[in-house]
């Protein structure tokens, strides 16, 4: 049982007329199952819609989990969750009800080291249309986004990249400070 699996969520849409705040705090207890159990949780925090302009802002929080599921089982159940609320696929980084990203899973790379670093290097144009067909661990834009370091430093601000070595506190002080100062707490 892996206790260094992390859950990144995201709202920006109201789903069954609720705010992102409460749906971000539904799907908290949506997560909790048989199979996985929320060990921490971040506060929830405010950040512009990625990317720029896309969107209304997003509530965002981080989650750590225990589970004895494999990584693809987990994200299976986060599809699951995401469903339940209204989630739907229609445009990458668009709006949402509710968006869950596996983010990490201990030391965990998949499928391997040149693929995550191939994802890692994507260039931002190709970042916005294209999309791994697999899954692809530690999440490969980690180490960019301010709306996931944040509340993971909450939680776990001395996990360490198993591709990079660099502490979530080591990534999250490499960020522009006007890119941190976007994501401000509730």
């Amino acid at each position: 049982m892996n206790s260094q699996t992390f859950v990144a969520l995201g709202s920006n849409q109201n789903w069954a007329s609720e705010q992102p705040e409460m749906t971000v705090l539904a799907a908290l207890g949506a997560l909790s199952t048989e199979s996985v159990s929320l060990s921490a949780t971040s506060r929830l925090f405010r950040s512009p819609a990625f990317p720029a302009g896309s969107g209304p802002e997003y509530v965002n929080a981080v989650v750590r989990v225990k589970t004895g599921l494999p990584p693809a089982d987990l994200l299976a159940h986060l599809h699951a969750v995401e469903a339940h609320f209204g989630r739907v696929r229609a445009a990458r980084w668009g709006s949402r009800t509710l968006d869950l990203d596996l983010i990490a899973a201990g030391d965990l790379i998949l499928p391997d080291a040149a693929h995550l670093r191939h994802w890692m290097d994507l260039s931002p144009d190709l970042q916005r249309t294209e999309a791994p067909t697999q899954l692809i661990l530690p999440h490969p834009r980690l180490q960019d986004r301010a709306f996931v370091l944040m509340p993971m430093a909450d939680i776990a601000p001395a996990w360490r990249h198993p591709m990079t070595g660099r502490s979530v506190t080591e990534m999250l002080d490499a960020l522009p400070e006007a890119t941190k100062a976007e994501v401000r707490p509730l």
